[in-house]
């Protein structure tokens, strides 16, 4: 009899220990992006907003007060960049220096971030602002608050894996797309976050091809297809996948849109480019809505 009460202990501990590593297993659900950004699709913005605002007074690169002033005007995503200060916390900022869009001077990853505090930003006209440095996670909040829709590019000195989590612990997968730029960034990638939708870069057919070799179900896939145009047969064979595709109009070609007429925009949106990502968000919106 206690050979066999012993017996019963022993199946339910482990029946009990099975069923907390049941009740533990993270599950990943897709991002609604990955069912929202589809070519046969067309109710997403088709705007991208280069570093969050660019070229506007008194409204700073990568800055949340830039990102809440345009999404006022314009239905679009917003380019941000992501850098790491000395003590950990992701913030928003493209160079490796603070030189050129703060107040300050120094490398980020040599400051911590009570010290990027002490900073205002500066616009691209060099006028001073009121406005701080923000933390990613500050950003990711009001973005999933707002519904906005963030691609971010991970700065070098960052692990994807940091940003990933932080995306996670905001809860907002359903407004984040990691920028890859090319197969091993989106590779591993897509190794640690497949609920994401991926920007992945598809300049031409070869690079295509690539990615198509990989594990990467083209679901989720955002064909980022550089700052040149290319041949229609590129968009065209990337909608046959149902991937969408977006054109670099930021710097040569909005500089034709605007010394040639905003119907350019049009232009290239009827080639096959399915969202824009610009320096001129209101130009382009306005011409292609």
């Amino acid at each position: 009899m206690k050979h066999f009460l012993l017996l019963l202990l022993i199946i339910g501990f482990i029946g009990c220990k099975d069923s907390k590593s049941v009740d533990n297993t993270f599950v990943n659900t897709d991002s609604k992006l990955i069912e929202l950004f589809k070519a046969s699709k067309s109710n997403y913005p088709n705007i991208s907003v280069h570093r969050g605002g660019k070229g506007l007074k008194n409204y700073p690169e990568n800055c949340l007060e830039t990102l809440k002033y345009v999404s006022d005007s314009i239905s679009a995503i917003y380019e941000i960049d992501v850098a790491q200060t000395k003590d950990g916390q992701l913030v928003l900022m493209h160079d490796n220096s603070i030189e050129r869009t703060t107040t300050g001077n120094g490398l980020v990853k040599d400051l911590n971030y009570n010290q990027l505090k002490t900073f205002r930003l500066v616009d691209d006209y060099g006028n001073e602002t009121s406005f701080k440095i923000p933390l990613f996670s500050e950003v990711l909040k009001w973005c999933k608050t707002n519904t906005v829709i963030l691609t971010v590019d991970i700065k070098r000195s960052v692990s994807q894996e940091a940003v990933i989590q932080a995306i996670r612990k905001a809860n907002a997968e359903d407004v984040s797309i990691i920028i890859t730029y090319d197969v091993a960034q989106a590779k591993t990638a897509y190794k640690l976050a497949p609920e994401l939708l991926l920007s992945v870069s598809a300049r031409n057919n070869k690079e295509l091809d690539r990615l198509l070799e990989t594990e990467i179900p083209t679901k989720n896939m955002l064909a980022f297809t550089g700052t040149r145009l290319s041949d229609a047969s590129l968009f065209k064979r990337l909608h046959t996948k149902n991937i969408v595709c977006m054109l670099g109009t930021l710097g040569n070609l909005d500089k034709q849109a605007q010394a040639k007429g905003d119907q350019l925009y049009n232009r290239w949106k009827n080639l096959g480019a399915d969202i824009l990502a610009t320096d001129r968000p209101f130009a382009a919106f306005n011409a292609i809505n």
